[in-house]
């Protein structure tokens, strides 16, 4: 699409949000019963591109993809006119007789750029906060996820407003087009890289943004009981492996563990990975293919350093015509190699061992904050400290990845993981301005605030503001001051 191309589609966008079509509750819950209406109508399209794309099994892009969305629609809807409300504001006394209030209301014309490792749900899930909150929006699907792009570009304007919602695929160029407008809001899932891209080029028109990156979020397992063990290995495989096969922002990146139980940790891994995948490299039909070649290559030359091939102890087979790479852990690798410097993005595991637990603390706090942080432990001491000692975008104790699914908290980063935050109340707060109105009356004028100035007036308003609490009274024995003074 040419950059004409662009323009005229993001005018009739414009348009659309200035005729104040998309501000009506009625156009929003159409909207976002339409949504629910394109996923159940389309689930086995949506199963069939996402198993192109990259491999994922049915149920697996249930869990991730449609089921997320569903719940996040059904949710919105089911809130939308309390969210929508005005919010009474508390005025303290000194502004009596006066009333206030915070309205949201939506920022405009939106653009959202989704990932390709999630790329039903991560085109959606925004746009779902951004319809919810009255916006008009484009989503420009990744370019590395063909054919769900082309599923998005194909059913979002039959199903929804084309003239308020809108799908524009493309590569770099488009996206860089895109980058180009000035928009009321850029919503970004993907790299740090391209995120630093993104923010540059909004920072131009100063448009607000919010960042969904990534980083290295490890998970901190602690001496538990061998049948608690058992179930935090699951959920610990399960978001490494059984989450995109370690293509996702919040999977686990590293475990910490104190060495005396690492072979302990080592070995329940080793059996629950054989337990949900098998051994056949060629047979692994409960997990995901990197996406293409070129991320391929690059888990791949994670490995080529000879001090972190010589740290695998289990697993490290790889399968280049099907791009997989079998689950692998590996044991200590050098803290400043690639592997443990940068975001693996695939299904490598290292396992870091460290003489207590208690000093997984430091070593987080020595790194970049990740977007999400585990700890097994039953230790509330611990919990404690991991809780006040460190930062990151979310924390779970004794599970992984529930976060991202539960739409009563915040997801998003902070730091070089993230900036902003979104589901349930919070995707439409990441799309809307809480203007604040206050309305006075003509009555009762506080005549100290105007001038000429005396010493008096100085007198009242250093009170007025000391003693908020009291500015009725201040108020009135104030004006009977004045009152006396002036005869």
């Amino acid at each position: 699409m040419a950059v004409e191309g662009v323009e005229k589609e993001l005018s009739e966008l414009r348009g659309t949000f200035q005729s104040g079509k998309t501000r009506g509750i009625a156009w929003r819950k159409a909207q976002l019963q339409a949504i629910l209406k394109l996923i159940s109508e389309n689930e086995d399209s949506i199963f069939e591109a996402l198993k192109q794309d990259l491999g994922k099994h049915r149920v697996e892009a249930y869990r991730d993809e449609v089921g997320v969305l569903t719940k996040s629609a059904t949710h919105a809807l089911h809130n939308l006119e309390k969210w929508i409300a005005p919010k009474k504001g508390k005025l303290p006394l000194l502004y009596f007789p006066a009333k206030a209030e915070v309205m949201p209301e939506p920022l405009g014309v939106v653009l959202i750029f989704s990932s390709w490792n999630f790329p039903i749900s991560l085109a959606l899930d925004p746009l779902i906060g951004a319809i919810s909150a009255g916006n008009t929006a484009v989503i420009k699907p990744s370019e590395l996820s063909p054919k769900c792009s082309s599923l998005l570009a194909d059913m979002v304007p039959r199903y929804l407003d084309s003239k308020a919602i809108k799908v524009i695929e493309g590569g770099r160029d488009i996206a860089g087009q895109l980058l180009q407008q000035n928009w009321d809001k850029i919503f970004f899932t993907g790299s740090q890289q391209v995120g630093k891209i993104v923010m540059s080029a909004a920072a131009k028109h100063l448009t607000p943004v919010t960042l969904e990156l990534g980083g290295k979020s490890p998970a901190i397992v602690d001496r538990i009981h061998a049948a608690d063990l058992k179930v935090a290995v699951k959920r610990i495989a399960s978001a490494k492996w059984g989450a995109c096969n370690g293509q996702a922002c919040i999977g686990v990146d590293y475990v910490l563990v104190e060495k005396e139980y690492a072979s302990v940790l080592v070995e329940s891994l080793k059996k629950c990975i054989h337990q949900f995948y098998g051994d056949n490299i060629k047979n692994l039909d409960n997990i995901a293919a990197i996406v293409n070649k070129h991320h391929f290559d690059r888990v791949r030359n994670l490995l080529k350093d000879p001090r972190v091939t010589a740290s695998i102890i289990y697993g490290g087979s790889i399968d280049e015509e099907n791009l997989i790479i079998e689950p692998t852990i590996l044991l200590n690798p050098p803290l400043d190699s690639d592997i443990m410097t940068e975001e693996i993005f695939g299904p490598l595991l290292p396992i870091i061992t460290v003489n207590k637990v208690e000093e997984s603390i430091e070593f987080i706090r020595a790194r970049p904050k990740p977007l999400a942080l585990y700890a097994f432990t039953k230790n509330e001491a611990l919990k404690k400290r991991i809780s006040l000692e460190t930062s990151s975008g979310s924390l779970v104790f004794n599970d992984t990845m529930v976060q991202f699914v539960c739409d009563a908290l915040p997801f998003g980063g902070v730091g070089p993981s993230g900036l902003g935050r979104y589901h349930g109340k919070y995707s439409f707060d990441a799309f809307s301005h809480e203007k604040a109105v206050l309305h006075r009356t003509f009555r009762l004028e506080l005549e100290p605030r105007h001038p000429p100035w005396n010493d008096f007036k100085l007198d009242f308003v250093r009170l007025a503001y000391r003693f908020d609490y009291f500015g009725l009274i201040l108020l009135l024995t104030g004006l009977r001051r004045l009152f006396r003074s002036c005869n």
